[in-house]
């Protein structure tokens, strides 16, 4: 039997994000009870990822942009004439048998998507676990919920009924990602969602370890963020009901 076709943006890779100071941003994700990963070369720039076990960030200590959901997707520069078709617009297309093949773009919502030609870390054997729970989903800052859903939709996403409560949210999921989008009143930065059934415990765990959390009760009564030195905003939520 043949194997299924590849969706066009591949597999889900990593959260990437620019960063000042590498360093300073492994030392808060370990604190939270995440590991590090054994990198490539692929880049010349100091790179460094961490993970939950579920969820990997991308540390790149480099100017660009950040966020970036980041996707893998084995001869990228084959597949050109189908996000052309697809009606998107790269940003960034570096192609070549010489360098290491990558592409970029933005959804309607101008959140950056980069689609590379392999991997450049190595997952890890074993699950590990992280002090903010599960994670659950990217959940980006949208204006246009119809408009959004509808692009990712044809990147082979599935939509949800959009939800009201506790605050306005549509989410999508795929083989490899769950996605969402918040209204920008709500929080205007990218969020990386995590859900723990003892919220009240998670909060002790993570103040003992010299972490500051501050209360976000728009998400809900137990809701709370927490901010990474390079700015990346972790929520804190409940399970959903």
């Amino acid at each position: 039997m043949a194997a299924a076709p590849l969706p066009l943006l591949g597999t889900f890779h990593e959260f990437s994000v620019a960063c000042e100071d590498v360093r300073a941003s492994v030392e808060f994700y370990e604190r939270l009870g995440f590991s590090q990963t054994l990198t490539g070369d692929a880049f010349t720039h100091p790179y460094g990822v961490m993970t939950d076990g579920r969820l990997f960030i991308g540390l790149h200590q480099r100017a660009s942009a950040s966020p970036v959901l980041t996707f893998v997707r084995p001869g990228v520069a084959r597949s050109l004439t189908a996000y052309e078709d697809a009606g998107i617009r790269l940003t960034r297309c570096r192609t070549g048998d010489e360098v290491f093949n990558e592409i970029a773009f933005e959804d309607p919502g101008a959140h950056a998507v980069a689609v590379l030609e392999a991997r450049t870390y190595s997952p890890p054997e074993s699950r590990g676990a992280s002090a903010c729970g599960d994670f659950a989903e990217v959940s980006l800052p949208e204006d246009d919920f119809a408009t959004a859903r509808s692009f990712w939709e044809g990147l082979g996403f599935v939509a949800a009924e959009e939800s009201e409560g506790p605050y306005a949210r549509v989410a999508l999921t795929s083989d490899y990602l769950d996605l969402a989008f918040h209204a920008p009143q709500a929080e205007r930065a990218p969020l990386l969602v995590f859900r723990n059934a003892d919220p009240a415990a998670r909060m002790a765990l993570l103040r003992e370890r010299g972490l500051q959390i501050t209360p976000a009760p728009r998400f809900g009564a137990s809701g709370s963020l927490l901010r990474s030195p390079d700015g990346t905003t972790l929520l804190l939520l409940p399970p959903e009901e």
